[in-house]
């Protein structure tokens, strides 16, 4: 796209654009929905604008920062700036963690596509085959959807991401010479994966620098709303690929774009925006200062200060696991057997199969962003608790999903089927503002480690749902067969209906509260510490101090000692009973040590020799 910017903008005269591709009017589309950072944008986001600051000279030249904030500009930077000239440097990262889901889902969604080819070629996949490679992608992607959380930690989030979709759209371009040979395409799904399960915990990272708090709903939002627009481009493009390019097209096709997409990823995302060599001023202050806190006080999870017990007493972490469970089920389902089901059931071409088949993957695509604005709003207004909003808009979703499965199996027409399908779906788009934000209310600190246990049990749901499916249906594959797969698949929904709307919660979790743990580290007198009686050197005794052993005192020097030794042996008289301190008055109770009911004992031990010695850490009082 080019942009041909007009000398009299001033004057009210609008730039002239030129769209050259579909890409471009897509990348146009969402710079619609997402901020764009010009000369006076004020960053205003659900009714708060934030304050102008003083005039910046010139944010688009690479002067209006500091020399030693930006980073030097790589050679390719030299020749074409790394920026999309419609869209803010955030916004740029949200639509191409957007077009990264796109590819990977396509990616799973083309090989139900392509089995429409296939499904009567017996030499080359049974149906056991058939079930072993459409879960072998799910056995991979489980194995690594805790360790993702720990992995995006360690490493850069963006090199995580870009390096999982660029390998697997490379292992997506062997499958055709592979697919008579079913154990290495097995394999190579199984990679795949394994380098897809870290996406999801390295959007999160990504967002975690990126996303300022009052944008974090909308760029989070788009990014993952590519896993449902993802099915439709896949339902629309795959079959119109199959028919005029061949079974296999889809393959290459995707394997070519996710390799295109890794060299605009490495070029236009970093890490950080201060690593950004062309952000502008304006935005850099405005994420690193509504960032500011969050991003230094941040501690990673790691394997030592993950609480992974409470996780599995907590019951609004159970209702998660079992919504995720129950969502990836119906989900998986479509995006393995939808194509299939109205093959056999109403006999349609693959062309118009496909064509509208996307229409409910589309409407949830739509849905999703949609439900997470309005969420927010009834939040916001005070409309309804968290905890209300998630269970009304989760629970609302599944029931609706799931009765509208029961309509559908029993439409007469392939018409009317597509209808029902495109309602059902729609309202699960809801389901995603329910246990889908869940982690984030009621344990942000680790609802990274969260959203990767629940994505690791719905994949299970992903590896399972194959083998039910094709155990049910058989050699048969009859409409009757197929009313008892979707009759199934709607009352595992209604069964997590009935388990969220008792369970989930939208309150953080004491064991999740920071501010416990602040109280730990910095009140001494907590009830962490074990609270025991302190002897001193007068042999009087403290209470309240802490169960902690003082450093070792260092040894007086020999002289000092032999001094003190002689001192105590010939100033010191003897058969002199010790003066008891503060004993004087032996019958006023506010002087007894023992009577005195307002007596107040020092809460610290005294001050030892080492205050005014050594480094600091060496010091106690």
């Amino acid at each position: 796209m080019k942009i041909e910017n007009n000398r009299n903008a001033k004057q009210g005269i609008r730039p002239h654009l030129k769209i050259s591709s579909s890409n471009e009017m897509f990348l146009l589309t969402c710079a619609i929905f997402l901020p764009v950072t010009d000369e006076n944008e004020q960053y205003e986001e659900l009714g708060a604008p934030v304050k102008k600051g003083p005039p910046v000279d010139d944010l688009s030249s690479p002067e209006s920062v500091k020399s030693h904030d930006r980073p030097p500009l790589r050679k390719i930077d030299q020749y074409v700036r790394a920026e999309c000239s419609f869209l803010s440097k955030r916004a740029t990262v949200s639509v191409l963690s957007c077009m990264g889901f796109i590819i990977m889902f396509g990616m799973r969604t083309s090989m139900g596509i392509v089995k429409l080819q296939f499904e009567n070629d017996t030499k080359v996949w049974g149906e056991d085959t058939a079930s072993a490679v459409e879960s072998a992608i799910f056995w991979g992607y489980a194995l690594t959807q805790i360790p993702g959380g720990l992995i995006a930690a360690a490493y850069p989030a963006n090199k995580l991401f870009g390096f999982a979709i660029g390998t697997s759209s490379l292992l997506n371009f062997f499958i055709p010479f592979t697919y008579r040979h079913p154990p290495f395409i097995i394999f190579l799904k199984v990679l795949q994966g394994l380098v897809e399960g870290v996406t999801y915990p390295a959007c999160h990272g990504i967002m975690r620098y990126w996303a300022p708090p009052l944008e974090r709903s909308k760029l989070a939002t788009l990014a993952f709303s590519g896993c449902y627009g993802g099915v439709m481009f896949a339902m629309l493009i795959c079959g119109i690929l199959v028919d005029y390019l061949g079974p296999m097209s889809p393959f290459y096709f995707y394997s070519v774009l996710g390799i295109l997409w890794y060299l605009a990823w490495i070029w236009l995302v970093f890490e950080k925006p201060a690593y950004h060599p062309c952000i502008e001023s304006k935005e850099l202050m405005y994420i690193e200062n509504s960032l500011g806190k969050v991003s230094d006080t941040y501690t990673p999870p790691t394997l030592q200060n993950t609480p992974w017990g409470t996780f599995f007493k907590s019951m609004p972490c159970y209702a998660i696991f079992v919504a995720n469970f129950c969502r990836s089920w119906n989900f998986y389902l479509l995006v393995l057997n939808q194509p299939i089901f109205f093959s056999d059931t109403y006999h349609e071409s693959i062309e118009k199969n496909t064509i509208l088949g996307a229409l409910p993957h589309f409407l949830m695509t739509v849905i999703v962003p949609s439900g997470g604005i309005l969420a927010d709003r009834i939040r916001k207004n005070g409309i309804l608790t968290t905890t209300q909003v998630r269970k009304l808009f989760n629970c609302g979703g599944f029931g609706m999903e799931a009765t509208f499965f029961i309509v559908m199996v029993y439409c007469n027409d392939f018409e009317s089927a597509i209808i029902a399908l495109s309602i059902g779906v729609a309202f699960s788009g809801f389901a995603i503002s329910g246990f889908n934000v869940n982690h984030l209310d009621i344990a942000p600190r680790y609802a990274s480690i969260l959203m990767g246990m629940s994505n690791g049990i719905g994949t299970i749901a992903g590896c399972i749902c194959p083998y039910v499916v094709n155990k049910i249906l058989g050699e048969d594959h009859n409409k009757d067969k197929w009313k008892e797969v979707f009759i199934l698949s709607a009352f595992i929904h209604y069964a997590g209906v009935v388990f969220y709307a008792v369970f989930a919660s939208g309150e953080l979790q004491e064991w999740a509260d920071p501010s416990v743990e602040e109280e730990k580290q910095w009140n001494q007198m907590a009830e962490t510490g074990n609270i025991k009686a302190f002897s001193n050197r007068n042999n009087s005794v403290n209470y309240g101090s802490v169960d902690k052993p003082l450093p070792p005192r260092p040894p007086l020097p020999k002289q000092l000692t032999e001094e003190s030794s002689l001192q105590n042996t010939t100033n010191v008289p003897q058969n002199v009973p010790p003066v008891q301190p503060q004993a004087t008055v032996t019958t006023n109770p506010f002087l007894s040590r023992i009577t005195n009911p307002f007596r107040q004992e020092p809460v610290q031990p005294q001050a030892q020799d080492t205050y005014l010695y050594g480094t600091v850490d060496d010091r106690t009082y």
